[in-house]
C-alpha cells in the first residue's frame, strides 16, 4: 500500500486513535498511581578480607580450573553468606521477631481480594509459605558489573521495618558463617586432641600440636572479627521517599501510549486496505464490459 493512502487511512481514524491513547494512558496512570508504595532499604557488602579462613574464594588467588576467569559468581563464605539471606530459616526470622507475618496478613484481609477471600472462607492468615514468597519478592542481591561488590535491597511498606529488616538480615546470615565456621573448628580440635591422648609417636603427636594451633587460631579470628563473611562497603539505609513504583514512568508511558494507538491504526488499515483495493481494480476492469453489454 502506498504511503499517502496509509497516512490517509490513519487520519481518518485520528478520532478513535485519540480516545484509544486517552484510555491507554488513563488506566496506566490510574494503575501507577494507585498502586501502593514502597520504600527501599539497600545495603552495599563485599567479601570478608580478613584471613585465610574467612576469605571467600572469589577474592582470593584460585587455580584457573576451578571456574576460571570468566566465573565471577560468588562463592566460599561470601557464597553461603549470600544464600543464608533467602533462605527459610531467614523469613522464618522475620516472621518471628519483625511481625512480618502479622503484616501479610493485614495485607491478605484489605481490599477487594481480602474481601473475596472472606466471602468464598479462604484463608486470610498467613504462614512461613507466604513468608518465603514474600521475601523472594522482595528482597534482591544485585552483584556488581566491574566490581566483587553486591548490593541488598528490600522493600517494604513501612519505613523503619524496612530498614530493620534488612539490618536482621545481615546479621542472621553473618552469625550463620560465624557459627558454622567456629563449631567446624572446634570439631576439628576436639578430634585432634583426642588423637593426641592415644599418640605415643612423637613425631606424629608434632604434627598433630601443628594442626590444632591452627584450627586454635581459627576459631580465635572467628569469634574476635566482625566480619566473617561480608564487610560492609556502605551500611544499611533507607530513602527518604517511596520510589516503588517508579511514578516518572507516567512520562515514558505518555509516549509509548499514542505510538501503540498509531502502530493499531496502521496495522488495521493495512489489514482492510489491500481488500479495498483489489475490489476497486476488480470494479473498474468490469466496467467496460458492463458498458459495452448496456449498449448491446
Amino acid at each position: 500500500m502506498p504511503l499517502d493512502d496509509l497516512l490517509r487511512g490513519i487520519w481518518r481514524r485520528r478520532w478513535p486513535v485519540v480516545l484509544v491513547t486517552a484510555l491507554i494512558l488513563g488506566s496506566g496512570a490510574a494503575l501507577i498511581l494507585a498502586w501502593p508504595r514502597h520504600y527501599v532499604a539497600q545495603a552495599m557488602v563485599a567479601p570478608a578480607e580478613t584471613s585465610g579462613v574467612a576469605t571467600s574464594t572469589l577474592m582470593s588467588p584460585s587455580p584457573l580450573l576451578q571456574g576460571g576467569l570468566l566465573d565471577s559468581r560468588p562463592s566460599g563464605n561470601f557464597g553461603i553468606y549470600l544464600d543464608a539471606l533467602r533462605a527459610p530459616e531467614a523469613a522464618a526470622m522475620l516472621a518471628r521477631e519483625a511481625g512480618l507475618l502479622a503484616y501479610l496478613t493485614d495485607l491478605r484481609g484489605a481490599g477487594p481480594m481480602g474481601a473475596l477471600r472472606r466471602y468464598f472462607d479462604w484463608r486470610i492468615e498467613a504462614d512461613l509459605d507466604d513468608a518465603e514468597t514474600w521475601l523472594a519478592q522482595r528482597f534482591a542481591a544485585t552483584q556488581g558489573i566491574a566490581t566483587t561488590t553486591v548490593t541488598l535491597t528490600l522493600e517494604h511498606r513501612d519505613r523503619a521495618t524496612a530498614l530493620d529488616m534488612l539490618r536482621r538480615l545481615h546479621a542472621l546470615a553473618e552469625e550463620r558463617v560465624r557459627s558454622g565456621l567456629l563449631g567446624q573448628a572446634r570439631q576439628r580440635m576436639a578430634a585432634i586432641e583426642a588423637r593426641l591422648a592415644a599418640e605415643p609417636d612423637q613425631f606424629q603427636r608434632s604434627a598433630l600440636y601443628e594442626l590444632l594451633a591452627a584450627q586454635q587460631r581459627i576459631a580465635l579470628v572467628v569469634a574476635a572479627d566482625e566480619a566473617v563473611a561480608a564487610r560492609m562497603v556502605s551500611a544499611p539505609m533507607v530513602e527518604i521517599r517511596p520510589s516503588l513504583p517508579n511514578r516518572p514512568l507516567l512520562l515514558l508511558l505518555a509516549v509509548a501510549a499514542p505510538l501503540a494507538s498509531l502502530l493499531g491504526a496502521a496495522c488495521l488499515v493495512l489489514l482492510r486496505g489491500p481488500g479495498r483495493a483489489r475490489s476497486v481494480q476488480y470494479e473498474m476492469a468490469l466496467g467496460p464490459r458492463r458498458l459495452g453489454a448496456g449498449a448491446d
